[in-house]
């Protein structure tokens, strides 16, 4: 008896420290005028935000997938990473307009003398813990030590990859606000960002950063640090509009708002769009290749700059087949795709890139198909009638065609 008390002891004590090393990174829910401000969102019903379309999940075929997963999901040889000391940071952009991806969906975006840092994540885990969850393949390309000055810092929603409490606390005191989709400033002012710095906004609400103006605009996916705070917070994608108009997606399945996203917003020099990290098992919540390329003309881009790939092992498929499958498709339709290396500076247009990860096998959309899809009755679901009638297309032949793809 006396050995099961030491046992249980012990148990204990390790998920109390567990606990610990945990809790803070899970954040906080929204008290006092945030909680009414989000309860009053015309997103939010039913206890949660809502998408424009639902999202479809294959929980049990995930877990038999799992076992199929590709020989090559993480680089077996280091990953050849643009040497970023900061310097280059020193000389304005001669176009006026310069990105930095540096892993993921890390960016560093200047633009008319504004920078702007996004999804900003140094972690070694992309998890509440610090010994468990997905480990980032490279160290970061720039210091943050090494960043310029920082005018503001643009988060798309909550999940571990996209909002990291320790660099969030590194970057108090060198970002002036964070502008982040609502509900999300909750975790931040319980981290100690001070409210004067933390701006929410909802889907088609802007702000101006100098001469730049941002737009938090509609996405399709989901939010939630923990089981019990699923979808308690918005997710958003953005527009940046300066002397250069760029588009960055955050986290999202495809819908029928890019297009409006396009027709009010665009047309875009640069997109910023997530090609990572899809499944047949989640089709609706990340796009893909093949849809990032049909998001991409849809919100009418010049160049497309794939995100949400080459750091974390988040999928089943092999590391390097997002960017050959954009290429791919992006090949039949003659886009413009850049690939810079993570953690280098280039102008879109004037920078010179070339290849710099492996030639592995991968799998096409015939063999791992990730296509968003809805089946159902359309005039059961307000959602999609809601989509059928408010999103801006240009005639009824592109309604049925979306109304085709989403399988109702």
């Amino acid at each position: 008896m006396q050995l099961w008390v030491v046992i249980l002891a012990c148990l204990s004590g390790i998920a109390f420290v567990l606990l610990i090393d945990s809790w803070s990174s899970l954040g906080k829910s929204a008290v006092g005028e945030r909680k009414h401000r989000i309860e009053t969102s015309q997103n939010f019903s039913q206890g949660k935000f809502q998408n424009r379309l639902p999202l479809k999940n294959y929980f049990w075929r995930s877990i038999g997938d799992s076992f199929k997963a590709g020989k090559h999901q993480k680089p077996s040889e280091p990953i050849p990473i643009f040497d970023n000391d900061g310097t280059a940071y020193e000389t304005p952009a001669t176009s006026g307009f310069r990105v930095t991806w540096l892993g993921h969906s890390t960016l560093l975006l200047e633009l008319d003398n504004v920078t702007l840092l996004i999804d900003p994540v140094w972690g070694n885990r992309i998890s509440p813990f610090s010994w468990f969850g997905p480990k980032r393949w490279y160290e970061p390309p720039l210091a943050i030590e090494n960043l310029p000055k920082i005018d503001a810092v643009i988060i798309s929603h909550d999940h571990y990859d996209h909002l990291d409490k320790a660099s969030i606390l590194e970057l108090a005191d060198k970002a002036p606000f964070f502008i982040v989709p609502l509900g999300v400033g909750a975790h931040l002012a319980y981290w100690g960002i001070s409210e004067h710095q933390i701006l929410e906004l909802e889907w088609w609400q802007e702000t101006k950063v100098s001469s730049v103006t941002i737009t938090a605009t509609p996405a399709r996916h989901a939010s939630g640090r923990h089981i019990l705070d699923l979808d308690k917070t918005l997710w958003a994608g953005y527009a940046f509009k300066g002397s250069h108009n760029a588009f960055y997606s955050g986290d999202t399945g495809l819908f029928p708002g890019f297009k409006e996203i396009g027709e009010r917003l665009g047309p875009f020099d640069l997109t910023m769009i997530e090609v990572g990290a899809y499944s047949r098992n989640w089709p609706d919540w990340h796009l893909g290749p093949e849809q990032a390329v049909i998001a991409h003309t849809w919100v009418k881009g010049a160049r497309l700059l794939p995100l949400h790939w080459g750091l974390f092992d988040l999928a089943m498929h092999n590391w390097t087949e997002p960017m050959e499958r954009v290429l791919a498709a992006s090949e039949q339709k003659n886009l413009s795709v850049l690939t810079p290396q993570p953690g280098q500076p280039f102008e879109p247009g004037i920078t010179q890139m070339a290849r710099w990860w492996p030639k592995l096998p991968w799998q096409g959309p015939d063999e791992h198909s990730c296509k968003a899809k809805f089946k159902t009755n359309p005039f059961k679901h307000p959602t999609v009638v809601w989509c059928w009638m408010l999103t801006p297309v240009s005639n009824l032949s592109d309604r049925l065609s979306w109304q085709q793809s989403l399988g109702v």
